[in-house]
């Protein structure tokens, strides 16, 4: 019997798809749910930007959005994941399935794959919107039928390989999906590009999970590693009721917790926080800390102000921040604050900024700058 190393995928389907697959190129990526016009606005400035032509397609409240390009592999490629702002996932088009027989929605992935080599991992997915949720179990039991017929096949690796590019199967209705595919490292590596996070009981606010997720997805973790230690310096500027400053004390960080409102009691029965009652625009540290992180409600170009004036007076070395977006043109505005901040930050050796609308955000960014 030939092994997986050596057996190559078929070139040819077994059957007659007729219109079922139409090819497809371009980029998918998943939003939060009513960011679609502004994801949609981020792409098409990006390629422009990148001279690729191509246009994109969506509906609101549908949780994702087409780019419809020519050139899919080096749109993906001029557009790294890790620079893309309201994208939760970002994935190459292969074909779109329509009208799929609910009795063989396999056959015509075989005839969509035919010629494009191996992938290493299955991922069946919908959107995160009210009616894509109702996919899920169909999602889950078809990703069960799929994954050994690839397999079988010689379409998927006998078990997961990073070295192969990951197929998606993204479902829009019982009878409409997408077939596409991400790289690992240029794509985010949990299903619907959301982060499995446990809400804590003993955490002060839901806010925590922000941080905790701003960590996970927009530190590698190299970064992490030395850029979170124990008994660093940090100041939580906004920090009442205290869920980013309980985030950071789970570091074993000292924090100066900023707010003029009160924070949770256990919290302060840690003996690691030292509460100021006092406006976080108007605090200065006493000497350079480690860690800076706000999340604060105000004009998202005020709080990009204060946040360079940190970097530029050598206040901080790492921060994360949120940026409270307006109702309309949340793209410009984005662009507006993060350039306002980088060009008022003063001179240095390196910059690494990073923004994303995460999970847990609403109507905010969160961006995480780091000065070397």
């Amino acid at each position: 019997m030939t092994t997986d190393e050596t057996f190559d995928a078929v070139d040819t389907p077994d059957a007659d798809v007729g219109d079922a697959v139409q090819p497809a190129t371009g980029l998918l990526c998943y939003c939060r749910p009513g960011f679609e016009p502004d994801l949609a606005a981020e792409l098409t400035e990006r390629a422009a930007g990148v001279h690729v032509a191509g246009y994109a397609q969506t509906t609101r409240n549908d949780g994702y959005v087409l780019f419809h390009s020519d050139n899919g592999p080096s749109l993906t490629g001029a557009l790294p994941f890790a620079e893309l702002i309201f994208a939760r996932q970002k994935l190459m088009l292969l074909a779109e399935l329509r009208d799929l027989d609910p009795s063989d929605r396999i056959t015509p992935i075989f005839a969509a794959l035919a010629g494009r080599g191996r992938h290493g991992e299955l991922v069946v997915e919908h959107s995160d919107s009210d009616e894509g949720r109702q996919l899920a179990g169909l999602a889950r039991s078809f990703g069960n039928a799929l994954r050994p017929a690839l397999r079988k096949r010689g379409f998927l690796s006998q078990k997961d390989e990073a070295r192969f590019p990951r197929l998606h199967v993204f479902f829009v209705s019982g009878t409409h999906a997408y077939l596409a595919q991400s790289v690992v490292g240029d794509s985010a590596p949990w299903p619907l590009g959301i982060p499995r996070l446990r809400t804590h009981a003993d955490a002060p606010s839901r806010s925590a999970l922000k941080l905790e997720e701003a960590f996970m997805a927009l530190l590698t973790e190299r970064e992490r590693k030395a850029r979170i230690k124990p008994g660093m310096k940090a100041v939580d500027l906004g920090a009442a009721p205290g869920g980013w400053t309980w985030v950071l004390t789970r570091e074993h960080m000292r924090v100066t917790a900023v707010d003029n409102g009160p924070m949770q009691a256990e919290l302060m029965e840690t003996g690691l926080v030292d509460h100021h009652r006092v406006d976080g625009f108007r605090y200065q540290p006493v000497g350079p800390v480690d860690w800076m992180v706000c999340d604060m409600v105000e004009q998202p170009r005020r709080v990009a102000e204060r946040m360079a004036t940190w970097f530029r007076e050598g206040w901080c070395r790492n921060a994360v921040f949120n940026l409270k977006l307006p109702m309309k043109k949340r793209w410009q505005e984005t662009l507006l604050a993060l350039d306002l901040f980088a060009n008022n930050i003063g001179e240095h050796e390196k910059l690494t900024l990073r923004a994303r609308q995460l999970y847990h955000d609403r109507e905010e960014i969160t961006v995480y700058a780091s000065i070397e």
